[in-house]
Formats: structure tokens, C-alpha cells, sequence
């Protein structure tokens, strides 16, 4: 590779180091921000884990985080990634207070990666070979992901709902196309302030089986198929995780857009991004009965590799429908603006039979209404993301406006 063709934008990532003691000195906590130096934005959903393992945590769209390391881990390698963007290797105890790195952002030019193959591949026969090689990327035994769940229900601009979860979900291999079990494990905020009077009488949504049954991989659909409309072009490629990916624009006229990252070795799918937009005032799907017409829909999946294979480590899905008195009226009633979010923070591969695991969220019922007594005990060094001064500002709002609280902070 020939350094003088990177592109190179050097950011700054401040920290700061704060050692905590939880039950005798069971946890380590590092806080800190990320932020670009050149731009001074911050440095969203970067990964920070443990080299080695899958404990972890992401940061926030303001670049803060907090990572609560176990004990028996508190002498380990820190680990920082993020697409785009070499990685950081350091151990926590090399951690000083406002210490300040400096990281290199590069885009190589596609003629720089080392093609082992006897010719280059175009955009399309890589997503091709990407969907080809899944049996070889993606578990192929069971195993459990721990993680939290950000639910934001908005209608006409203004926020309505507010719930935060953590859970754990237990998976068959990565072909069986059957929702995971799930076992809730606490809720840390829940706010429901007053609705649209269209919701009264209306069975409200699951939002943790809504969020897990998109699922690209699993369901085997979208831009990873490399067929029908789908029209691929390799944009640029990355370093990520001490590796490369493969930027790949994709387009299905006249609705759906697509991002995928391709590792340029294992030919792993490591981030996928599709988006679908009405065109001309026309939606891709027909109005339902209850007259919603989804007029806007946005998913992400970003995986982590773990012992050769891939596994989920941040979901999100945003939605907007328009709400018409009933199937055939042109008459705007309301809109709505659905944002789920799912954080992976542990993944667990081996003795899962044996792996605490209590199966108990009712698929029928809403998470809100599953909710236990809040436990301050177990949020205190659970790994979440860092709460934003926006969400901040919407927990207050609907604290003032709620009718219903299942936890608190």
C-alpha cells in the first residue's frame, strides 16, 4: 500500500479515566469522549471493548462513553473502533486523565487492496460472494447476546414515549429463520405521555419482538441478495478493526438505497444500511386497513467478529407513517415517528445450555407492561450507552407529561 495515497484527517479522542469500586473492587469504569479534530464532531456508536473477548460498550452520538470492565479484566488490552478509522490498542491502566490520542481516518484507493483473486471483483460479484460465504462468517451453533433496548415513539414532532430496557436474547444458528427466546432483565425508563386518540382501543407493540425480526441475515432479504433492481458500486475502502472493508453504494429504483461494508478478506457483511423513501407520493408497500401509510424506513445492523464469526453488536430501525381516517381518505390525521435502538454489550458462544438464561418476555404483551420494580443496583455498572443532553431533555419533557411510569432512574 502506498502511504502517500491515503487520505489521512488526524482526530483527537479525549479522555478521561475514572476507576471506580463496585462490591468490593469488582469493576473498573473508563469514561471518555471521542471527537474529530479536524471537524470537532463527535465520534458516534465506535466500538470500546475488551481485545478478546465481547465485553463492550458503544459511544453516543455526543462521542462520550462509559465502560464498566469486570475485575478479572481490568489488566487487558482496550480496544477502540470504528469504521473509517485505524484502531486504538491500549491497556486500561496506560489510561491518564485527559489524555489526548491521536487517530489517522483513511480512504485507500480500491487498486491499493491486495486482490488474491485472478481478477477484481465488480461491487455486485462481491455482495454476491458476501452472501455466498455467510455459512462461513456467521454462527453456526446457538449462542446469547446481552444488550439494551432505546425505544422513542414521536407523533406530529412531539415525543410521546420513552423506554429503556436491558435483555437477553438467545439465538439458533444464523439460518434458522425463528425470533430469538428473550429474557427481559430490567427496565430503566418508562414514560408514556398522552397519545393521538386514534391508539385508544389499539393493542400496543412489543417493541423488542418488532426490532428482532428485522433481520437481513437471518430472514435472508434486502440489498444482500444481490438481486432483482439492485444496481452495486464500490465507493471506497476502509481500514476497520485492523482490517478493511469494502464501501459499497447500492440503489432499487424507485424506492430503496443501500450502504453495505464488506470485509475484503473473509467477505463478511459488517455493516448494513438500507433505506426506503416514497417516491412521487407513492409508498413501496400498500396503506394498511387502520389507514397507515409508511412513507419513510431506515435500518442498520453493525457486527462485531468474535472467534470467527460474526455477531450483532448495534441494531437501529426508524420509521415514519402517516396516519389517514381510514384506508381510502386523503385526509392527514397524524404522523408517527418510531425509533428503536439495540446495543450489544456481551456475547456468549460457549456452555450456553448452561449460561444463566430465564426465557420470560410475553410476545403478546408490551415491554412497559412486563416491567418490575426498578433496580438501581443493576444498572450501576451495567454497560449502556451514555445518555445524550437530547434524550436528557426528552426524559425531563415526559417525566412533566406522563400518565404511566414502570421505572425510573
Amino acid at each position: 500500500m502506498k502511504h502517500s495515497s491515503l487520505t489521512v484527517i488526524m482526530i483527537f479522542l479525549c479522555f478521561f479515566s475514572t476507576l471506580k469500586g463496585q462490591e468490593q473492587d469488582n469493576f473498573t469504569s473508563l469514561s471518555g469522549r471521542l471527537q474529530d479534530r479536524q471537524t470537532q464532531e463527535p465520534l458516534s456508536f465506535a466500538s470500546i471493548y475488551i481485545l478478546g473477548t465481547t465485553v463492550g460498550t458503544t459511544s453516543n452520538t455526543e462521542g462520550d462513553f462509559i465502560f464498566h470492565i469486570p475485575a478479572g479484566l481490568s489488566n487487558d488490552t482496550v480496544v477502540i473502533s470504528l469504521i473509517g478509522y485505524h484502531t486504538i490498542q491500549k491497556k486500561l491502566t496506560e489510561f491518564d486523565p485527559e489524555e489526548v490520542l491521536l487517530l489517522d481516518k483513511s480512504i485507500l484507493e480500491l487498486a491499493e487492496v491486495v486482490v488474491t483473486a485472478e481478477k477484481r471483483l465488480t461491487a455486485k460479484q462481491i455482495v454476491q460472494k458476501a452472501y455466498q460465504s455467510m455459512s462461513q462468517n456467521y454462527p453456526s451453533e446457538p449462542y446469547i447476546l446481552e444488550g439494551f433496548v432505546r425505544d422513542l415513539q414521536n407523533e406530529d414532532e412531539q415525543y410521546v414515549e420513552f423506554m429503556e430496557c436491558a435483555l437477553k436474547l438467545r439465538y439458533q444458528k444464523y439460518d434458522l429463520a425463528r425470533r430469538p427466546s428473550v429474557e427481559l432483565q430490567a427496565v430503566r425508563r418508562s414514560y408514556i405521555a398522552k397519545k393521538h386518540p386514534w391508539n385508544k382501543g389499539r393493542d400496543r407493540k412489543n417493541v423488542i419482538v418488532d426490532i428482532v425480526e428485522d433481520d437481513f441475515i437471518r430472514y435472508d432479504y434486502g440489498p444482500i441478495r444481490a438481486k432483482g433492481g439492485w444496481k452495486y458500486e464500490i465507493e471506497s475502502v476502509l481500514p476497520f478493526d485492523n482490517r478493511f472493508v469494502y464501501k459499497i453504494t447500492a440503489i432499487d429504483k424507485p424506492f430503496q438505497t443501500a450502504i453495505l461494508y464488506i470485509d475484503t478478506e473473509s467477505f463478511a457483511f459488517v455493516r448494513m444500511e438500507l433505506t426506503r423513501k416514497t417516491h412521487k407520493g407513492r409508498s413501496w408497500r400498500r396503506r394498511m386497513g387502520s389507514g397507515q401509510k409508511q412513507v419513510y424506513y431506515h435500518v442498520i445492523f453493525e457486527y462485531k467478529e468474535h472467534q470467527g464469526k460474526m455477531y450483532l453488536k448495534y441494531q437501529k430501525e426508524e420509521d415514519s407513517w402517516e396516519i389517514y381516517k381510514n384506508v381510502e381518505s386523503n385526509k392527514l390525521v397524524f404522523t408517527q415517528y418510531p425509533k428503536k435502538e439495540l446495543f450489544i454489550n456481551k456475547v456468549i458462544t460457549q456452555e450456553v445450555d448452561q449460561y444463566a438464561f430465564k426465557p420470560n418476555l410475553q410476545i403478546d404483551t408490551s415491554v412497559e407492561d412486563q416491567a418490575g420494580e426498578y433496580n438501581p443496583s443493576f444498572w450501576a455498572y451495567y454497560n449502556v450507552p451514555t445518555q445524550t443532553k437530547e434524550l436528557s431533555q426528552i426524559e425531563a419533557y415526559l417525566k412533566a407529561a406522563q400518565v404511566e411510569v414502570k421505572g425510573k432512574e
